[in-house]
């Protein structure tokens, strides 16, 4: 085997090929480090004689499905210019590693399209070897996302696993780049992103975000001169939970069988939009029954409808008229839901207009969300928390996020 194929085989140079065995089906070859090649690991010189020699042996890429490894004789060198008795360097892999560089792109190769499970299968080593692999690489390329040039940020919490374990994510609006994952909710998830976002000097513009009032205080504070946008679907989301909510208190109150019924039919042909009824399953006659029985509920409905519009005129004006007139409208309603959800309109009013100057949304959070389901499902869930930020914060660029 001659150098050039080391070299451009498993990206080994500076060793010469001795022999090889077949052992248990797989190969090892026998290499050893070329005389004139050596050099003092501390000092570099030349000028070294050697004192034994340390056998190692390495994994590297197979060769079809033959498992492959390199056995290395590795001299230790005395140096004669400054002193030191080490082993030489070892330019094919890492330090304390059994496996050579080589290797670790290729279990991160098939980490593109394998899990952790699969791709420690295929290599046959160890779950935790595969594992280490990527967390050293997210380490190196993700974790400490660069701020300086980030100018649009969304905020919002998700789900990691049962009893309530959530983590804060913030995303780059404009890259689609994780550029912070804090444990838990609220704004103590966030105080280490405010530090690196201060340290960066970035100017952010806008912050998308829920109606949260940690996330509303902690921007308030730290990005005092950034716009706050309420994200849309969080509004219309919470809306629906209002509007499920007075349905549930109305087939309380009715005592006619006949009407619960009714109501009961239709908890989510209440929540669809008109044009997503089905007219092959009589969704919108049973729609417009219920709503006839029941006239706070069509009220309720209806201002759901027009809750939407808000963020479909043509400019901010006329959109603050419209919000402003459904708030005076749902307050005069008298039902008591509709006025507690009009009195946190009014409150929030400014981020909800705001989308005028900046259309912006955690939409994109969603999908990084389901990124997440995906990559956890697959990997049966994570045990260990640094990691899995290490891939939530990878999960942009590669598909390696979506593999466990």
């Amino acid at each position: 085997m001659s150098t050039s194929l080391l070299y451009h085989g498993f990206g080994v140079r500076d060793y010469r090929y001795v022999r090889a065995q077949y052992v248990g089906g797989g190969v090892v070859f026998t290499i050893e480090r070329s005389r004139e090649t050596c050099r003092c690991a501390a000092c570099g010189s030349a000028n070294v004689w050697r004192q034994g020699v340390v056998v190692r042996r390495f994994r590297t890429v197979p060769i079809g499905s033959r498992r492959v490894e390199l056995e290395a004789r590795i001299p230790r060198l005395a140096c004669h210019d400054c002193g030191v008795v080490r082993q030489a360097a070892i330019g094919f892999a890492e330090p304390r590693r059994t496996y050579t560089k080589s290797f670790e792109r290729y279990a991160l190769e098939l980490s593109r399209h394998m899990t952790i499970k699969d791709v420690a299968y295929h290599l046959d080593v160890s779950w935790d070897v595969v594992k280490e692999i990527q967390r050293k690489y997210l380490h190196r390329r993700f974790s400490k996302p660069r701020l300086k040039h980030v100018k649009q940020i969304a905020i919002d919490e998700i789900s990691t696993g049962k009893g309530h374990k959530y983590v804060t994510i913030v995303l780059d609006l404009e890259s689609g780049a994780v550029l912070h994952v804090g444990q838990g909710k609220g704004g103590d998830s966030l105080l280490d992103f405010w530090r690196r976002l201060r340290a960066s000097r970035a100017k952010i513009e806008a912050v998308a975000t829920d109606m949260s009032p940690a996330y509303i205080d902690a921007v308030t504070m730290n990005l005092p001169g950034a716009t706050l946008v309420f994200d849309r679907f969080h509004v219309i989301k919470l809306y629906n939970q209002k509007l499920s909510d007075l349905r549930r208190d109305l087939y309380r109150q009715l005592a006619d069988t006949m009407q619960k019924d009714v109501l009961k039919g239709v908890r989510w042909l209440l929540l669809k939009r008109p044009e997503n009824l089905d007219a092959s399953r009589r969704e919108p006659q049973r729609l417009r029954e219920a709503l006839r029985l029941n006239e706070p509920l069509a009220i309720a409905y209806h201002l759901k409808e027009e809750l939407n519009e808000i963020w479909e005129q043509d400019d901010q004006e006329t959109a603050q008229a419209l919000l402003m007139d459904w708030i005076v409208y749902a307050e005069s309603t008298g039902i008591r839901i509709l006025k507690q959800f009009a009195k946190t309109l009014r409150f929030h009013a400014f981020g909800i207009l705001a989308w005028y100057d900046y259309p912006i949304s955690t939409g994109p959070l969603e999908g990084t969300n389901n990124k997440i389901k995906t990559m956890k499902r697959q990997a049966y869930g994570f045990r260990d928390p640094e990691f899995l930020k290490l891939k939530i914060l990878g999960i942009h660029e590669t598909t390696y996020a979506l593999v466990g």
